[in-house]
């Protein structure tokens, strides 16, 4: 693949420990909202479950070189990218072989960068670079926290998902501490939300009070018709653009673009 160079992307790692909390969905919607405004995207599926490259119509026999080979051999990014159905955005596809990567790595040298060193060779035909992480904090998401930028984290409005961002909020201060001093936090999304529920409003209330602005005024509603695109192979923003799930995450893309403006405002101002 010809690869047009175009500088450094911004790296975004799409992370929660917590399974079930619209993290893939994010990923997929996020990238085909900011596809539709004419970014180059690349999405890197780094989850063993394979979910992000499914929702984008990629079946496992497609998925020949994977986001393992990237980080295990000596493949390159430009190699395991595959087109997607959406123009401007392709993806690194993952397999169930993915699962065995973290005890492979563990006797490799500089094994947390595994991933940076392949985006930081091969991925400047990008203006963003989204990596769906999986549910857990082991090496797999240690590798996109370096790889990363920044974070985004999808925040499921119920009571177990908040008593999880703060082991998540302690992972990431430990890998600004020790493996990447760069990494911010670029923003917290509330998926799944149910204004019917007073849960819903309370863990809101919770989390802006504590996270500020870090936490986007955008929510993400549930919504059945989200539900049903991954099973058609299609991002809900193909499936039905009218549904209002597909219509917050356009929004959610308008934001996030937004701040992404005024942190380079603020760091051309500085």
């Amino acid at each position: 693949m010809t690869v047009e160079i175009r500088g450094n992307p911004r790296v975004l790692a799409i992370v929660n420990q917590k399974g079930g909390v619209g993290k893939t969905t994010t990923t997929v919607n996020l990238a085909t909202a900011l596809a539709a405004v004419h970014k180059k995207v690349l999405v890197i599926d780094f989850d063993p479950q394979g979910n992000a490259s499914t929702g984008f119509g990629l079946s496992a026999d497609k998925r020949e070189i994977t986001s393992y080979d990237i980080v295990l051999g000596d493949v390159g990014i430009d190699e395991a990218v595959q087109k997607t159905a959406v123009p401007d955005l392709s993806i690194v596809p993952s397999t169930i072989d993915l699962s065995g990567a973290e005890i492979e790595m563990v006797s490799l040298m500089k094994r947390e960068y595994r991933l940076k060193q392949a985006i930081d060779k091969n991925s400047a035909a990008y203006d963003y670079v989204l990596i769906d992480c999986p549910p857990s904090l082991g090496l797999l998401t240690i590798n996109a926290l370096v790889a990363a930028d920044a974070v985004l984290i999808p925040l499921q409005c119920e009571f177990y998902a908040l008593e999880g961002l703060s082991h998540l909020m302690r992972t990431i201060q430990l890998v600004q501490t020790n493996l990447n001093d760069k990494l911010a936090i670029q923003g917290i999304v509330l998926t799944m939300y149910d204004r019917r529920n007073k849960l819903t409003e309370q863990i809101e209330n919770d989390v802006r009070s504590y996270f500020g602005e870090k936490v986007y005024s955008v929510v993400i509603p549930r919504n059945i018709r989200m539900s049903e695109a991954p099973s058609h192979g299609k991002p809900a923003l193909i499936y039905d653009m009218r549904c209002a799930g597909s219509q917050a995450y356009i929004q959610l893309a308008r934001e996030l673009l937004g701040r992404e403006r005024r942190r380079l405002e603020e760091m051309t101002a500085a």
